[in-house]
């Protein structure tokens, strides 16, 4: 009698910190554990190298990360640990997406030689990209959607890149309303990363995140979806859901709001990605 496997593959994801914060990595893995995956989909974490900055706070901190894990990978071999799906878990408009997407040597695929675009290619995504698509699948008509981040610069830095993403702005970093009307914008906490998980108060998180979380509940439009603009955000739904709360009422906050933390949007897309990969027959 002869056995063989009728189906079943497992699948490899990577969730790259490219800060060198290994507590904030740490604090990712709440939400890693609680996504629902099948259980042979297996997720790896990474963090950042020493050189890579602690904490990201501008585009100075984005460029120097990207520098950094880049010449670190290449040192680890990383092509060849057979990952499927990358997740970059930086909420921003980071190179190392389109980076890690063309594959090594620039070019696209799991090892080196592949052609760009080549069947094989690593499924890559960032956290800042799978929450804009997340919140807009969640839309239905008249309701907007909007970021709540950490430091100023990103305000600039997130608006230019929901309209760059979405092919609806010059990148200029203007009023989103002029452009995509979904959008309700960015709003800011004034704190770093690092700090929602060590080095600040929790009551002053706390209140820093409720009243950026308001200040963008009133703005125009219907705002009925909120992501949460950092991975250091993780496990911090709750302070969200309270501000909203206190606004609108906790049918609203908690029946219909939704708050969207990225790392578990960038695994699930990813998972979505690579199991379209997977639809393509490939050459004959």
């Amino acid at each position: 009698m002869a056995f063989e496997r009728a189906r079943g593959r497992p699948t490899k994801i990577l969730v790259l910190n490219p800060n060198s914060s290994k507590a904030m990595t740490d604090g990712m893995k709440t939400i890693i554990d609680a996504v629902d995956l099948p259980y042979s989909t297996e997720v790896y974490t990474y963090t950042g190298p020493a050189d890579a900055p602690a904490s990201i706070n501008d585009g100075q901190d984005i460029a120097q990360s990207a520098k950094a894990v880049l010449a670190d990978l290449q040192r680890s071999q990383f092509w060849d640990r057979g990952y499927d799906g990358v997740v970059v878990a930086c909420f921003s408009v980071h190179p190392l997406v389109p980076r890690l997407q063309t594959g090594p040597g620039g070019q696209g695929g799991k090892g080196g030689g592949d052609p760009p675009h080549a069947a094989v290619a690593v499924a890559v995504t960032g956290i800042f990209e799978a929450g804009v698509l997340a919140a807009l699948s969640l839309l239905r008509p008249e309701e907007t959607w909007g970021i709540v981040t950490t430091g100023k610069f990103w305000e600039a830095h997130l608006s230019a890149g929901v309209l760059d993403f979405l092919g609806s702005g010059g990148g200029g970093g203007g009023g989103p309303a002029d452009s995509n009307t979904k959008f309700a914008g960015v709003e800011s906490t004034g704190l770093n990363a690092g700090d929602f998980h060590h080095g600040v108060d929790p009551e002053v998180v706390r209140k820093k995140l409720k009243e950026a979380t308001q200040r963008l509940i009133r703005r125009g439009g219907l705002v009925t979806c909120i992501v949460m603009g950092c991975a250091g955000m993780a496990g911090l739904e709750e302070i969200i859901r309270a501000a909203v709360s206190e606004l609108r009422g906790d049918e609203f906050a908690y029946s219909q709001l939704h708050v969207i933390d990225g790392v578990r949007a960038g695994i699930m897309q990813v998972d979505h990605m690579i199991r379209n990969q997977r639809l393509r027959p490939g050459k004959p």
